[in-house]
């Protein structure tokens, strides 16, 4: 029974030790990861994506998580499985290569002679002794400081560079489970939520689509202005939120009047605002129209609120049915602000028309008595705002800052060792590079080449 289950214990240990168990799971967070960029992830679902999917298709993607893929509990399973995968590599090679670096054999013997790569003997005349302080000095000017050590009246000379390097890769393990960590800290004790805030008002709590309750932020925030510019093709160019953060009603020195924009964020006490959409606030909005009787030449000013009917000189009343700030995203043969109407004549059936505001002779082709123009509109417009909180990317940040380390210690340095055996008349060198071995060839030959113009 003992035997049984050190057999199973074993077999686990391999298992979880296994270079083939790190390639497929890196393999199946590759493919995962596709899935994740394909199909679109919570809270950014449009809902023409759900209604082009069948609902055995949207039952089945719900079921496997993969609106919030990076969230569902088999792609935590994989992060899990993996960091265990590194762990367990880690310790079963992890001390063989610790005493390469810290214990290394200092004698050159018959044995360690034969595995290296490269040997090189030659004859020098002199006493023993004095042949190894030139060898010392020599290699300590030209390599690196020799430890010597004496065996049977030989004096064997061990020098070596960059040895640590060796640790390269497991720094880098090491820096992907700090990432990980970060990633969960992340997700367990962070939010992605978001906010619509009217110009002119604040906003105290931000709601999560993943959770039901609204998360209070601790201080509030106001949205003091809202502007948006647009390309000639009449989509945004840029929208801008200015934002003020209150504590206790009060504005806080230093986040006053702080512009937002796209990638140019609002952080404090470690929460992020991000600029994210925007759009008419739907309230409070005035417009203004211009109407002039066509007999007698005069003209009034109107000025309409949004959901109100207004009257027009003469009688009959006129009422705003929709507008926008920029009409080219919809018509691209014109450009400006535009509003669909409905005019109710007096004793006559109401009849839609919609008004340009670069376009004032449109209105012209109407016929009546009067001629209408739109002059624009003063409206709210609320901002969208993504709020972002992440009390691990510090640590992300940190294990990010590892990995780049240890890559460069992985691939850009290699650990170098000489062995010089002194004995009368004869030194035999020998080395070996764990890295390169034809770049430390070139390097062997040119310290074996000065040695033997030292004699």
């Amino acid at each position: 029974m003992t035997t049984n289950k050190r057999g199973f214990l074993q077999g686990l240990w391999d298992f979880f030790c296994s270079l083939k168990l790190s390639i497929s799971l890196l393999i199946l967070l590759a493919v995962t990861s596709i899935i994740g960029t394909v199909i679109p992830q919570m809270p950014n679902v449009p809902p023409e994506y759900l209604r082009s999917l069948s609902s055995n298709k949207v039952f089945l993607y719900k079921n496997l998580g993969f609106f919030d893929m990076y969230h569902s509990w088999w792609f935590i399973l994989l992060l899990y499985l993996l960091t265990v995968n590194l762990v367990a590599c880690s310790i079963k090679r992890l001390p063989r290569v610790w005493k390469i670096v810290s214990e290394p054999s200092l004698v050159m013997d018959s044995g360690l002679e034969k595995s290296l790569s490269l040997t090189h003997e030659f004859k020098t005349p002199g006493d023993v002794t004095a042949i190894r302080d030139k060898m010392t000095a020599f290699r300590k000017a030209e390599f690196a400081s020799p430890v010597v050590t004496e065996v049977a009246g030989e004096y064997h000379l061990f020098a070596q560079k960059t040895p640590y390097c060796r640790l390269g890769v497991y720094v880098v393990h090491f820096s992907i489970i700090v990432i990980f960590i970060g990633a969960i800290l992340g997700s367990k004790l962070g939010y992605k939520a978001f906010a619509n805030i009217v110009e002119g008002t604040s906003i105290s709590t931000v709601y999560n689509p993943r959770g039901e309750k609204p998360i209070d932020l601790g201080f509030a925030v106001k949205c003091e202005k809202f502007s948006v510019t647009f390309y000639d093709t009449g989509a945004p160019k840029e929208f801008k939120s200015i934002l003020t953060i209150l504590e206790n009603g009060q504005p806080v020195p230093g986040y006053v009047n702080i512009p937002i924009v796209v990638n140019s964020p609002l952080t404090y006490h470690g929460i992020t605002f991000y600029q994210s959409s925007y759009g008419p606030a739907g309230e409070g909005a005035v417009f203004h129209f211009t109407v002039r009787d066509k007999k007698a030449g005069t003209k009034s000013d109107l000025t309409v609120r949004q959901g109100e009917t207004a009257q027009l000189p003469g009688g009959g009343n006129l009422r705003v049915l929709e507008a926008v700030p920029e009409v080219k995203m919809y018509m691209p043969q014109l450009s400006g602000a535009a509003a669909r109407i409905e005019i109710t004549p007096a004793g006559g059936a109401p009849q839609q028309v919609t008004l340009f505001q670069n376009y004032p002779q449109f209105d012209e082709q109407r016929g009546g008595d009067q001629v209408i123009t739109y002059g624009g509109a003063d409206e709210k417009f609320y901002t969208g705002l993504q709020v972002a909180k992440d009390p691990g990317v510090w640590v992300v940040w940190l294990g990010c800052t590892l990995m780049v380390l240890g890559i460069c210690l992985a691939f850009f340095f290699s650990h170098k060792r000489i062995w010089l055996r002194v004995t009368p008349g004869r030194v035999v060198a020998g080395g070996s590079a764990s890295k390169n071995p034809a770049g430390f060839q070139i390097l062997f030959d040119d310290l074996v080449g000065k040695l033997k113009k030292q004699q």
